[in-house]
């Protein structure tokens, strides 16, 4: 706790609501490779392509309720059953673009078995896959659920709340407040006028 702690302190507070989701996303990632391999090596060990399913649809669940109860906790404006609806669309089609460079990859560039070594392609699809596609699509999820699933800023928050406020009474504060007078030096009162007839 004392490393998050330190790193909210630290972190800009609009930068907050970016980390709380990146946060969310590596844990959905987990849920899912560790249950598709639980799954696949277990109960559904001849039916792989059940078990990636289960474990996708139960990450994605897990990743609208941690985002709706923590990244997104403040945003807002929908009604629950349309938000999840929404949901559930933006992260069909972020699967989508994930998809996208690697079949760019493949049929585009044609980085295949055919035409490269095994080791070559097997880099160039876990870069175009596993790299380009997941921040691809995990930049769409980021702007799709601020601009869609949860359009609305319910409640700000409280430190920006406080910014504006010190910046707005610092505008209306009157200039004498802002601008504290400036003691007279004595090199300088000599040459104010009728400073010198007090030495006659």
């Amino acid at each position: 706790m004392a490393l998050i702690d330190s790193v909210r302190q630290h972190l800009p507070v609009k930068y907050r609501e970016l980390a709380k989701f990146l946060v969310v996303g590596g844990t959905s990632y987990v849920v899912d490779v560790g249950l598709f391999s639980l799954l696949s090596h277990t109960v559904l060990s001849d039916k792989v392509v059940t078990a990636k399913g289960i474990s996708v649809i139960v990450a994605t669940i897990l990743s609208y309720i941690l985002n709706r109860e923590w990244s997104f906790n403040s945003r807002g404006g929908r009604e629950r059953h349309h938000e999840a609806m929404l949901f559930f669309v933006v992260n069909g089609i972020a699967l989508g673009l994930n998809l996208v460079p690697l079949a760019v990859s493949q049929y585009i560039f044609g980085i295949n078995t055919a035409n490269y070594s095994s080791l070559t392609v097997t880099i160039a699809n876990f870069v175009s896959a596993n790299v380009i596609g997941t921040a691809l699509g995990m930049a769409f999820r980021f702007w799709a659920y601020r601009k869609w699933v949860f359009p609305e800023e319910l409640n700000p928050h409280p430190e920006i709340v406080a910014t504006e406020l010190a910046a707005q009474a610092a505008v209306e504060a009157p200039v004498t407040e802002r601008i504290p007078e400036q003691p007279l030096r004595s090199d300088t009162a000599e040459y104010l006028p009728g400073a010198g007839r007090s030495r006659s």
